[in-house]
Order: structure tokens, then C-alpha cells, then sequence
């Protein structure tokens, strides 16, 4: 990202820039300590948008690579920015299935499960493809498929019971849903096979 691609208005901040597949992004973030940060980094010499000065006065870009770093230092895991991306698709695709009614058919299963993808894509700024194949843990569409969402008696009991103060009452049906999903293959092969004599 580039100096030109943001830019700092008090405590917020808009990023305006070209992603993957030549998607526009137009994001406005309010944070009066990311606004400070932005316009320091963008007050330094050269015109990349994340950089800094090193304790001997050279000044260094940050890219994905130093993120990704800094993301397995802080976790002492094996993540990266993607992992944070994923659950973010994850959790936006389990909100849009929860909002939705049950479906009545395959047909209108494959339906909701698209429009689902398309928000979480539009959100991500990602293609639909893309988003259902890099984003989206695909348990929760299955559990779509066996009629669990996150708002579902199930889900919520599930949510209820877990002490897991780091994350949502939303993320922790999510988790809840996955385990219980990965737990019953058998169902999932099922459902797969009953999915391509209806397609």
C-alpha cells in the first residue's frame, strides 16, 4: 500500500486502493491511534505507506512478510494475516446463515448459501469464488445444510457453556458449530451425496 492510498482527516482514516481481482476498496476506519500512526508513516521520505525508522536512522518498509512475523511471535502459533481473514469470512458466513429462514429445498439451500457468500465477499473484497474457497470454513455451510446456524437452541447452549472471554458470544457459537461438524462426517457424506442427485 502506498502514501497515496490513505488518507487522514482527525481520527479517521480512509484507505482508497485497487486488491485482488482489481477489486476497489474504500474503507474508512475511526481510531484516533491509528490516524497518528498513519499520518506519521506517511510524513516519512519514500512512497510506501507502512515504514519506519530503525534505531540506526534508516528508514525500512513493512511488508506482509514482517506482519506475518509478528503475528507468529505475539501467538507463538503458526498463523498468519490470512488466518485473521478466514475467521473474520468464517463468522460473517455463520451471521448471514443465521439471518436467514431454513430453506425448503436443495435448490433453495444452494440459494441462501450463495447469497451468503456473495455478502461475506463483498465484505472481504474478495470474488465469490475465492471467498467460499479461501474465506469460509466450509463446516458451517454444511451445518447450514443439517440445519444448525448459530442461532439455533443447539448453538446458543453450546455458546452459554463455554468460558471463552477472548472471544464473541457470535465466535463462540462458530467454534461450537465446527467442532460439532467435524465430530459427524458420516452426516456430511450424506448430505454430499444427496446434494449431486439434486444438482
Amino acid at each position: 500500500m502506498r502514501d497515496q492510498h490513505a488518507k487522514v482527516n482527525g481520527k479517521t482514516v480512509r484507505f482508497e486502493f485497487r486488491g485482488k481481482s482489481r477489486i476497489q476498496h474504500a474503507i474508512d476506519l475511526r481510531d484516533a491511534r491509528l490516524a497518528r500512526i498513519v499520518k506519521a508513516c506517511r510524513e516519512l521520505p519514500g512512497y510506501e505507506l507502512f515504514k519506519y525508522v530503525d534505531e540506526g536512522g534508516t528508514h525500512q518498509m513493512i511488508d506482509s512478510a514482517d506482519v506475518n512475523a509478528y503475528v507468529r511471535e505475539i501467538s507463538g502459533e503458526d498463523f498468519t494475516a490470512k488466518d485473521f481473514r478466514t475467521w473474520a469470512g468464517t463468522v460473517l458466513a455463520a451471521k448471514a446463515l443465521a439471518d436467514v429462514a431454513a430453506f425448503t429445498s436443495n435448490a433453495d439451500a444452494k440459494r441462501k448459501i450463495a447469497a451468503a457468500v456473495e455478502s461475506v465477499a463483498k465484505r472481504l473484497g474478495n470474488t465469490k469464488a475465492v471467498c467460499r474457497k479461501c474465506y469460509i470454513h466450509p463446516a458451517i455451510l454444511d451445518a447450514y445444510m443439517d440445519g444448525a446456524t448459530i442461532e439455533t437452541p443447539k448453538a446458543r447452549a453450546s455458546r452459554t457453556a463455554r468460558n471463552r472471554a477472548s472471544l464473541s458470544a457470535e465466535e463462540t457459537a462458530v467454534v461450537g458449530i465446527i467442532e460439532r461438524q467435524l465430530k459427524a462426517p458420516a452426516a456430511s457424506a450424506r448430505r454430499a451425496t444427496s446434494m449431486k442427485k439434486t444438482a
